[in-house]
């Protein structure tokens, strides 16, 4: 097995296609805004893991949602029409990355969502690049979600829920809104069941990397603050039932 080079000051990462079987590009480094702009722009991404230096990952095949396929079960959208949740983006984005550390979750012990990734993607939302999505029930947070975003692609990140369903909603509308702004894809990174009915797939690591780079040459980056311009109910109309 091949052994992943360290990252040295500000030198390159290298490209996703040398990963090892486990999909780890490099080793070390520090996150910051550049180093984080250069790695979702070559499809890497950082995963921290307890007592390591930080892993650079880049897996293949990649689970993805090409927007002009994403859907929602049938369930949902019902739900969507007649939800009283309030949806919004960039309204809280420490607030959701902090949720999303410290929400427990069954099976899963600790968090890979460090103060070093808390204080990394802060950064990268006051550069415009990262964005939160958030479900309130009046005043207050239920659910939500963040990720990075460049030309046309969306890096989903991670999601909670305090709510039932308030994550869910949160982000099929966000769904519907990239299909208005004519986004390509979202990047979903590993396989979860929940993301494949949003109609998620894999797709060789190889064309994801292709499509990822011509995403970048046709879309420029639109950065934040966001501002969404639908509700869940009018976001039915640009989802198809699964």
């Amino acid at each position: 097995m091949s052994v992943p080079p360290w990252l040295i000051g500000s030198s390159p990462l290298p490209d996703p296609s040398s990963a090892n079987a486990d999909g780890i590009v490099a080793v070390g480094g520090h996150l910051s805004v550049a180093r984080l702009y250069e790695a979702y722009g070559k499809g890497i991404f950082p995963w921290p893991h307890a007592d390591l230096p930080m892993l650079w990952f880049s897996p293949d095949p990649r689970f993805v949602i090409p927007l002009p396929e994403a859907t929602a079960p049938k369930s949902l959208l019902k739900k969507m029409k007649s939800t009283q949740l309030r949806i919004t983006l960039d309204a809280a984005f420490e607030r959701v990355i902090q949720h999303c550390a410290h929400v427990p979750r069954p099976g899963q012990e600790g968090t890979w969502i460090t103060q070093e990734i808390i204080d990394a993607y802060l950064a990268m939302h006051r550069a415009g690049y990262a964005h939160s999505v958030e479900a309130w029930s009046g005043d207050e947070l239920v659910g939500g979600l963040y990720g990075v975003s460049l030309g046309g692609c969306f890096f989903g990140e991670s999601m909670f829920a305090l709510q039932p369903e308030a994550s869910k909603i949160a982000y099929a509308t966000f769904m519907a809104q990239l299909k208005r702004w004519k986004f390509d894809l979202v990047d979903c990174q590993v396989y979860t069941e929940h993301l494949a009915r949003f109609g998620g797939r894999f797709m060789p690591r190889s064309h994801y990397v292709e499509a990822l780079r011509n995403s970048q040459q046709r879309s420029a980056t639109k950065q934040g603050p966001w501002q969404l311009d639908m509700t869940p109910a009018d976001a039915r109309d640009f989802l198809k039932k699964a």
